[in-house]
């Protein structure tokens, strides 16, 4: 047993009085209770404890108990089996309200590197043993506020180190996504990668290629797009696992003053951003062909979504639409921040003015322009429609289209606002 941190007061971690919790506390206080009552040992664990010594607010709450699946299905109305063979119950409360349950237990051997090939039911101090990182293999007695620390936690939560349990290259070697796992933990906190853990992530970077892309994906979008995504950038270079997370973006970290422009674009943000749009801004110090060219590749190879794939598409294919905003017909201007990116295309655009990549004073006429138009006015009602060409005598086909483009620019240029006028201005076209 170890002590909480000194900046926390360990008789304060959790509040003893229900009626000062939130009801996500309460729920989780509750289940606690339960187990107790039925005789069992049950104590917060991982993340939610981390997250609470370091004064803030856990996202979710885990229980870990010496109850066994079946044991903890007869005890809560509502649970889902997620992992009954694993020792995992999610119980369900109101509100939708979760709470993951799972018993102690240690891990019989991980012979893909991804998944244990069995477990067996324990105590806490295996239990604890088999985690990741000592930060996240620490309980919490949420009735006592007893900090039930067998790894180190507390001591590393001080020091703000990550720090793999045991010996790091086992722990890599059960789960390879661990290996950027430790980069986001540090990332998120501020933290240093021990040293022992951090040649072990170096030694074995190039087996992140056994986690199947999904779960890549998912660990670096939690990466790239939080707040501290250019600290977590840096430490995939650093750690030797931008070539293996990232390889499309090969050329961004070989290069010093590339690298050096790419880290002034990500802290350009100082809260989370989407995904498309850090990828675009790392890819913005490439030659804009190449860029485009990374997009599909990055994710076919992670299975990533169509939708996000495009806007990614997009916003490297127009990034430069804003760096001669003065010049600009508006209805150019507007096209791009109508688009489902544009605010986003608009960012972008400020991150490379201020990273020396564009005119800071073009990019602020645009910005102006954005705050001075009503979304009304940026993406009105269109005036005209195909059926309305086709009463007067166009037929369907390219020259439709092109003929309602004109028109619609001519509305978001402001010199026709009304039907009757964009009517008689195609009188004037059509015949072209």
């Amino acid at each position: 047993m170890t002590q909480p941190p000194n900046k926390i007061d360990a008789t304060s971690i959790f509040p003893s009085d229900p009626d000062q919790m939130d009801d996500d506390q309460a729920f989780a206080c509750w289940v606690v209770q339960r187990l107790r009552d039925a005789g069992h040992v049950a104590l917060l664990a991982g993340g939610c404890v981390r997250d609470l010594l370091l004064g803030n607010t856990p996202k979710d709450y885990d229980v870990a108990t010496s109850a066994h699946p079946k044991q903890v299905q007869r005890l809560f109305r509502r649970t889902i089996a997620v992992g009954v063979s694993f020792g995992v119950i999610r119980v369900l409360g109101r509100d939708n309200r979760i709470v993951e349950v799972a018993t102690f237990r240690a891990d019989l051997g991980y012979s893909d590197g991804r998944h244990p090939d069995g477990v067996r039911f324990t105590d806490p101090r295996e239990d604890a043993l088999r985690r990741d990182f000592t930060i996240n293999g620490m309980f919490l007695d949420p009735l006592s506020n007893e900090v039930h620390d067998f790894v180190g936690g507390v001591d590393d939560l001080r020091a703000g180190v990550i720090r793999a349990i045991g010996d790091a290259p086992t722990r890599f070697e059960e789960d390879k996504l661990r290996l950027l796992r430790a980069v986001r933990f540090a990332a998120r906190f501020s933290f240093n990668v021990e040293e022992a853990t951090a040649r072990a992530v170096r030694a074995m970077a190039g087996q992140l290629n056994v986690v199947s892309p999904e779960r890549i994906l998912a660990e670096l979008r939690l990466l790239l797009t939080a707040r501290s995504r250019r600290q977590g950038a840096g430490m995939l270079r650093d750690l030797c696992l931008w070539d293996h997370a990232l390889p499309e973006l090969g050329a961004v970290a070989t290069d010093e003053g590339r690298w050096e422009t790419t880290c002034r674009l990500l802290d350009h943000w100082h809260e989370s951003i989407s995904l498309p749009l850090c990828l675009a801004a790392l890819s913005a110090t490439m030659p804009q062909v190449d860029a485009r060219k990374l997009v599909e590749p990055f994710f076919e190879r992670l299975h990533g979504p169509n939708d996000e794939r495009d806007r990614t598409a997009w916003l490297t294919t127009h990034r430069d639409g804003f760096d001669n905003a003065r010049g600009e017909r508006p209805a150019r201007l507007k096209r791009l921040m109508a688009h489902v990116g544009g605010e986003e295309l608009l960012e972008l655009a400020e991150a490379r003015a201020e990273a020396g990549l564009a005119d800071d004073v073009e990019i602020t006429h645009a910005r102006r322009l954005r705050d001075r138009w009503t979304d009304e006015e940026v993406d009105p009602a269109p005036l005209l429609k195909g059926h309305d060409l086709i009463k007067a005598g166009i037929q369907p086909g390219p020259r439709m289209g092109e003929l309602l483009e004109r028109i619609r620019d001519e509305q978001l240029d402001g010199t026709i606002g009304t039907r009757d006028e964009a009517l008689a201005y195609l009188k004037t076209i059509k015949a072209d």
